[in-house]
């Protein structure tokens, strides 16, 4: 091999362990008396399949002491963006419609109808050029989102793909458009109906 190669092939090895995550790169939590993997992958906002997936768990046994990798997860922007989206769209309703609306943008960033990204999912623009969502149209996305918004999407993260798949949400008293009503219905939180 000659010289040009062996440093071509050094350089993209030592570039593909710098990218490619790993456990080890993962942050990590020593576990305390009377937490649970719910608890943690709550208090992180990570999956619960997650972080037994990233800790090679089948079981829920955990012990005062041990350390757990915890995977990564969204960005705190992300985050904060879902929180002030969740708060806009589903003040006044209880706490759980306001996990069912972080769950629909968790939900639409997993389906191959939607982007891919938080930032995507929540600023998409139908082809009229309307926002997907009625906050991002009005502004009301903006205003800082409360503790219980914030909650919520964590309480969604970690609850990530488990559900019933609801990728739209209305409410039947305000919906002017007569598609959205075609979509199957899976539940109905407070003045909120899901569907997918």
């Amino acid at each position: 091999m000659n010289k040009f190669k062996k440093v071509l092939l050094a350089a993209s090895l030592s570039i593909s362990f710098m990218i490619a995550p790993s456990v080890a790169d993962a942050a990590s939590y020593t576990v305390q008396k009377g937490d649970s993997f719910w608890t943690i992958s709550n208090k992180y906002g990570v999956s619960l399949s997650g972080l037994l997936k990233t800790n090679n768990r089948t079981g829920s046994l955990l012990y005062a002491g041990e350390t757990l990798s915890i995977p990564s997860s969204i960005t705190n922007a992300e985050k904060e963006l879902m929180a002030r989206l969740v708060h806009a769209e589903a003040k006044g309703e209880p706490y759980a419609g306001k996990v069912a609306v972080a769950t629909v943008i968790l939900n639409r960033v997993d389906s191959s109808l939607f982007p891919n990204s938080v930032n995507g999912v929540i600023y998409e623009r139908s082809a009229g050029g309307y926002y997907a969502f009625s906050p991002v149209q009005n502004g009301a996305i903006n205003y800082t989102a409360n503790a219980e918004a914030k909650r919520a999407v964590n309480e969604a993260l970690a609850f990530r793909g488990q559900g019933a798949g609801s990728i739209y949400f209305y409410n039947p008293k305000t919906a002017t458009s007569t598609w959205i009503t075609s979509r199957k219905m899976t539940v109905t939180i407070g003045n909120h109906r899901f569907a997918k």
